[in-house]
């Protein structure tokens, strides 16, 4: 992943920071595309043999090891299923107690840190306050709105917004065309389910009946309400349904009509509360 080419402005002020030695202990990283990328980055940064203007070479022992997540004083903290525990939080502040294997630096990574128990999470305040000078923790979140405000607040945050163009133009790189690279880059979160999505066999099948669906909804709704039951055969799994959803705002959004738009948002919260794909999807047409 070229981190340069995916987020250059946050790319640039990290790099900026790595010059100037003023690399915080505590950042908040919102939204999914590339953050992890950038704090691994970072952390090859800290322990990196061959730095070049303060850049990580990528290629030494460290890099590779840290690329790889085998790094003894790189630790990336993940949810176990929907949340992560309060006992892997205490267990990493224990860590933070100890010197690093490899020297007295260490970094913390924990994805989808809005997962924390709020005991978990209150838990990590007292080091966010009074943090060890060679530790550095990067906490990171699809939606910061999520995260405790005492641990916001203590927090640099930096916001991973999509690169929409990046990943068109990556996509149409691959041999896609572009108005289905286009598609693919404004549904897709990050650069691995865009291309995921390049090669989901079933996709064409979901966007082109979706089309038809969409243009149904708009001018004829009597056929549309048919169509729903072909839709909800095609897309059977709750991956295919979400991306339904997401690939009906986006025509809707060419279309420029903020009213339907509003039905599938409503029809997709009616899916996420437990009715059926096929039923939001009739109710959506009836409204």
């Amino acid at each position: 992943m070229n981190l340069p080419e995916l987020q250059p402005k946050i790319f640039q002020e990290f790099h900026h920071i790595l010059r100037q030695g003023k690399l915080s202990h505590a950042y908040l990283f919102s939204g999914n595309f590339g953050s992890f990328e950038m704090a691994l980055f970072l952390a090859q940064s800290q322990f990196c043999e061959n730095k070049q203007d303060y850049l990580p070479c990528g290629s030494c022992r460290e890099c590779r090891l840290i690329a790889e997540r085998d790094f003894s004083d790189v630790k990336v903290i993940e949810p176990q299923g929907n949340v992560i525990k309060t006992d892997t939080v205490r267990e990493l502040l224990r860590d933070f107690s100890r010197s690093g294997f490899e020297g007295q630096t260490q970094v913390f990574i924990i994805r989808d840190a809005d997962k924390m128990h709020t005991n978990a999470a209150n838990s990590l305040l007292k080091f966010i306050e009074e943090p060890q000078s060679s530790s550095y923790m990067f906490l990171l979140t699809s939606d910061d709105s999520k995260v405790l405000p005492t641990i916001k607040s203590r927090c640099q945050i930096f916001r991973f917004s999509k690169n929409e163009a990046y990943l068109q133009q990556k996509l149409e790189s691959q041999g896609l065309l572009k108005d289905k690279a286009s598609l693919i880059a404004a549904v897709a979160e990050d650069e691995e389910m865009a291309e995921a999505l390049a090669d989901m066999g079933k996709f064409d099948d979901i966007w082109r009946s979706l089309d038809r669906f969409v243009g149904s909804l708009l001018k004829s709704p009597e056929q549309s309400f048919l169509q729903a039951t072909y839709i909800a055969s095609v897309a059977g799994e709750k991956f295919e349904q979400d991306l339904a959803f997401k690939i009906m705002l986006v025509l809707l959004a060419k279309d420029r009509n903020p009213e339907a738009a509003t039905k599938v948002y409503q029809a997709r919260q009616m899916w996420l509360s437990n009715v059926s794909f096929q039923n939001a999807l009739e109710y959506m047409v009836l409204r």
